[in-house]
C-alpha cells in the first residue's frame, strides 16, 4: 500500500529528530514547491502559499493569502476535496496537490511593477469609531501596501516577507505578488443557480445549474447578539462602492449616536467595497475593511466576505438569485 506524504493541518509538529528546514521564499522556490515532507516553521510555508493561491484561483477561497495554516485554509481544502470527489480531511497530500496543480498551469507568484495609480493615494488614517469615520470624505486605503495587499488577496505581512527591503510607495518598483488573476479568468462567468450561506461552516457556497459547487468563500455570519436570518431569500440588487448608513436601532456596541448617519464609500467602509442587497430588510452580503478577520470574528448580522471575494461573487449573481441560509 502506497503511503502518501501529508500535511495534517492543525497537527504540524513532527518528531523531534526531524530538523526544521529553513523556508526559501524566493519566487522560484514557491512556484515549484511540492515537498510534503518539509516541516513548516512559524513563518509562511512555500507550499501553503502555493496551495492558497491555487485554491483562490479555483474559487475555493482561503481568505487572505498568508502562507500559514488556519481554519479558513482547512475549510477551503475540505470544500475542494468534496467537490473533486476526494477524501474530505483537510490535509494536503500528494493526491490533493496533484488536483490543485491541474486547475492551472500559471505560476502562483509573479513579478509586478508598482504603477502610478497604486501610489497616488490619497491615503488616510482610518479612525476606529463609526461616528469619526462619518466625518471623512471617503474611506480610502490607509497606505500603498494595504492597497497592494488587497489587490493581490494577500496578508500585508506576507507581502513584506516576499519583498524584504522593498518600498511599496514608489512607482516603478518591481515586487513579488500572488498571481490571483490568471489569463482568461475575467471571461469565465459561471451560471449560478443559488447561493447557500452555511452558518455552521462559516462559509458561503455558490451552486451552478447542475448543483455543482462553483465557488466557496469563508464568511463571518452574524453573532449571538445579531444573528443572521434563516430561510430562503433573494438578491435584490448589487451596489459597488456603497454608502453605509448607520441606524441607531442597530444598537451596535460602542456607538452612541441617537440619529442616523452615513459613512462615505471606499475599501475601508464598514461594509467594504461591495454590497449585495437581500430581500430580507437591512441584511446583505458585503465586504470588509479587515479581511484577516473573516471567519474568525462575528459580523453584525450580515454575511461578511473579503472585498475581493464579494466583488467576484457580485459578478456572478443576478437579481432574484436565491440565497438559502442554512443552520
Amino acid at each position: 500500500m502506497r503511503v502518501l506524504a501529508r500535511f495534517a493541518f492543525g497537527l504540524l509538529c513532527m518528531a523531534g529528530s526531524v530538523a526544521a528546514a529553513s523556508q526559501d521564499l524566493s519566487i522560484d522556490a514557491i512556484n515549484s514547491a511540492g515537498d510534503l515532507s518539509m516541516k513548516p516553521e512559524k513563518g509562511p510555508s512555500p507550499l501553503l502559499i502555493k496551495a492558497q493561491v491555487l485554491l483562490d484561483r479555483a474559487r475555493f477561497s482561503p481568505g487572505v493569502i498568508d502562507g500559514r495554516d488556519g481554519e479558513n485554509l482547512q475549510n477551503a481544502i475540505k470544500a475542494f476535496e468534496k467537490a473533486r470527489g476526494l477524501q474530505v480531511d483537510g490535509a494536503l497530500d500528494e493526491e490533493l496537490l496533484a488536483k490543485l496543480n491541474e486547475t492551472s498551469t500559471d505560476p502562483v507568484l509573479i513579478s509586478y511593477t508598482i504603477a502610478d495609480e497604486d501610489v497616488k493615494g490619497p491615503f488616510i488614517e482610518i479612525p476606529d469609531k463609526l461616528e469619526a469615520q462619518a466625518e471623512l470624505e471617503k474611506l480610502f486605503y490607509s497606505s500603498a501596501e494595504e492597497l497592494l495587499a488587497e489587490k493581490f488577496h494577500m496578508d500585508i505581512d506576507l507581502l513584506k516577507e516576499l519583498n524584504p527591503g522593498k518600498r511599496f510607495d514608489v512607482a516603478g518598483t518591481s515586487i513579488v505578488v500572488a498571481n490571483v488573476a490568471p489569463a482568461g479568468a475575467a471571461e469565465d462567468k459561471p451560471e449560478v443557480e443559488k447561493i447557500e450561506v452555511v452558518k455552521s461552516e462559516k462559509a458561503l457556497r455558490v451552486l451552478g445549474k447542475d448543483g455543482a459547487v462553483l465557488a466557496v468563500y469563508p464568511a463571518s455570519i452574524g453573532s449571538e447578539e445579531k444573528p443572521a436570518p434563516s430561510g430562503t431569500h433573494t438578491v435584490r440588487a448589487v451596489a459597488p462602492d456603497p454608502v453605509y448608513t448607520y441606524n441607531p436601532d442597530y444598537a451596535f456596541k460602542g456607538v452612541k449616536a441617537k440619529e442616523k448617519f452615513e459613512i462615505k464609500p471606499g475599501p475601508n467602509n464598514p461594509v467594504g467595497s461591495t454590497w449585495i442587497d437581500l430581500s430580507v430588510e437591512s441584511f446583505g452580503i458585503h465586504g470588509t475593511p479587515e479581511p484577516e478577520k473573516i471567519g474568525k470574528a462575528h459580523s453584525n448580522g450580515c454575511v461578511r466576505l473579503t472585498n475581493w471575494d464579494v466583488e467576484e461573487l457580485a459578478g456572478m449573481v443576478e437579481k432574484e438569485t436565491p440565497v438559502d441560509f442554512l443552520d
